[in-house]
């Protein structure tokens, strides 16, 4: 399911869009205010956000150029729902780096249609990059021939670990969580659960020796892979 950021502070318009969404297919979670909505974003990551522009406590735009200059955020689909629908406003918006602006009163049918669009681009987009060889000084994940190499020499890593080691050095700097990961790497057939997610790791840097340093544990939240590594 995809999950989807409501960055919104009327109630009305919170239970309107959580509706929709649901009964769409996705999986909702509200931030009432913009600060809210970025440690929400920061802590678990999501596929696409819904952004109003008049929070309580800070500007919606503002909000949208935090996550466009955040590394771990850039490429997270933004699409702005406001009531300030004049053309200096949209071209501000998209200016900021906006994927695309609904103005309210909004048709539910037209949201849902460009919510599709923006996520099976974003899709495309990650599957383009998902093709991508991937090399941190001797550790390379050949994602094509499903292969790691360290220092020349080809490691053996079990699906999971594969699935773990790319997920991670595929988002260098990004923290995420047990649950974040189970998300990315569980094809509902291994038995993978939060829990032996530690495991997991633990195999892996073992594997990787000497470059297991670049799989960092993130107190109170999960793993990342060193940033700039």
């Amino acid at each position: 399911m995809p999950r989807i950021l409501v960055i919104e502070d009327e109630p009305d318009i919170q239970a309107v869009l959580r509706f929709a969404l649901e009964k769409d297919g996705h999986q909702v979670t509200v931030a009432g205010n913009g600060g809210d909505g970025l440690q929400e974003l920061r802590r678990a990551g999501y596929d696409l956000v819904l952004l109003d522009l008049m929070l309580p406590d800070r500007d919606g735009l503002e909000v949208c150029r935090i996550i466009r200059s955040d590394p771990s955020l850039a490429t997270t689909p933004v699409i702005m729902v406001t009531a300030k629908g004049e053309e200096t406003d949209v071209v501000v918006g998209l200016g900021l780096g906006a994927d695309d602006y609904v103005t309210k009163p909004f048709r539910t049918k037209e949201l849902l249609a460009r919510i599709k669009v923006r996520l099976a681009r974003a899709r495309e987009e990650a599957s383009d990059g998902d093709r991508r060889r991937l090399q941190f000084q001797g550790l390379v994940i050949d994602p094509v021939r499903h292969r790691v190499v360290v220092d020349e020499q080809a490691v053996v890593l079990t699906l999971t670990e594969f699935k773990l080691l790319h997920v991670l050095a595929s988002h260098a700097g990004v923290a995420y969580d047990r649950y974040g990961l189970l998300d990315r790497i569980g094809d509902g057939e291994s038995v993978v659960t939060d829990r032996t997610i530690d495991v997991h790791v633990r195999n892996l840097r073992a594997k990787i020796k000497p470059y297991d340093h670049f799989v960092e544990t993130v107190r109170g939240v999960g793993y990342r892979f060193a940033d700039g590594a």
